[in-house]
C-alpha cells in the first residue's frame, strides 16, 4: 500500500489527468475572444478554450474550465488547482521562476485603445494622463516603462479598465492589440474608439504549465505542432480572428515547428 501511495504521489501530470478523467484548464472569462461567457449559452468559449479542448482530446479526457485572471493564473497553476493556464499570458523569463511554458501558440503586441476624438495617437501623448490596464499583467509594467510620465490605474480585468475609459476616468486602456480589438468591437459604439500607435512591446503567448514535468510539456507542444501542421490551428484561428469574425486579425506569423 505504501508503494502504491508513493507511486501516486510521484505520478506526473499526464497520469494524474488521465486518472481524473479531465484536464482542468485555467482560462479568462472576460477577454473576448480568447475566453468569455457566451451570453446565449452562458458557457465559457473562445480561442483559448478551443486550444485547451484539443489538448484534452489528445489526452483522451474531458475538458473542465476554471476562470482565472492575470493576477491569479500563476498562483492557481503553482497550487495545482489547474493543470495548465491558457490565459493570454506572455512568455517571460521572469515567469519561469515559478512555472514552465509551452512553445508560442499566439503572437501579439501591446498597443493603446483611446476614444476616437481624444487626439491621442501614440504613447507619447499619454504624458500626464491616466492609463488603465489589468492588475498583474505584463501590460502594467510595459506602459510604465514606455511612458513614465503617465499614471497607471490597475483594474481587476480589462472590461473594468475599458469601462473606466468609456466613463472618462482614464484616457486610454493598454494591453495586447487582440484584447483591445475584443473590447472595442464588443462596445455598443465601436466606431467611437481606435487602437492607436505602434507596438509598445512584442507579446508571445505561451500556455502556462507546471514546472519540471517534461513529459506533459512535450505532449502539449506536440499537440500544438500537430494542430498547426494539420491545419486545425488555422481553422480555430479563423473561427475567432478570421475575415468572417468580429475580430479580424490576419494570421501573419508562423508557429515554431520542431521536426519529429
Amino acid at each position: 500500500m505504501l508503494g502504491v501511495f508513493m507511486a501516486s504521489a510521484n505520478a506526473g501530470n499526464i497520469e494524474k489527468i488521465k486518472q481524473r478523467g479531465a484536464l482542468i484548464a485555467g482560462v479568462k472569462d472576460a477577454v473576448v475572444p480568447f475566453g468569455f461567457v457566451d451570453p446565449d449559452t452562458n458557457q465559457l468559449v473562445g480561442f483559448d478554450v478551443d486550444i485547451c479542448r484539443a489538448i484534452a482530446q489528445k489526452l483522451g479526457v474531458e475538458l473542465k474550465l476554471k476562470p482565472v485572471t492575470s493576477a491569479t493564473r500563476i498562483p492557481m497553476l503553482t497550487q495545482g488547482s489547474i493543470d495548465l493556464a491558457a490565459a493570454t499570458m506572455t512568455h517571460k523569463f521572469a515567469r519561469e521562476d515559478s512555472i514552465d511554458f509551452s512553445i508560442t501558440y499566439f503572437m501579439d503586441g501591446q498597443k493603446i485603445l483611446v476614444k476616437k476624438d481624444s487626439g491621442i495617437t501614440s504613447v507619447a501623448d499619454l504624458a500626464g494622463k491616466k492609463v488603465g490596464t489589468a492588475k498583474g499583467s505584463t501590460s502594467e509594467k510595459n506602459i510604465k516603462q514606455a511612458q513614465p510620465k503617465c499614471k497607471v490605474l490597475s483594474f481587476e480585468g480589462y472590461p473594468q479598465a475599458f469601462l473606466a475609459l468609456r466613463q472618462g476616468k482614464v484616457a486610454a486602456v493598454t494591453t495586447d492589440s487582440t484584447i483591445l480589438l475584443g473590447l472595442k468591437n464588443s462596445a455598443p459604439n465601436p466606431e467611437d474608439y481606435v487602437i492607436a500607435g505602434d507596438f509598445i512591446s512584442p507579446e508571445p503567448y505561451g500556455l502556462g504549465l507546471p514546472e519540471n514535468d517534461s513529459d506533459f510539456r512535450d505532449l502539449v507542444n506536440r499537440t500544438l505542432v500537430d494542430l498547426w501542421n494539420s491545419g486545425e490551428y488555422q481553422k480555430i484561428y479563423n473561427k475567432w480572428f478570421g475575415p468572417d469574425s468580429k475580430y479580424y486579425l490576419p494570421l501573419n506569423w508562423k508557429m515554431e515547428i520542431w521536426p519529429y
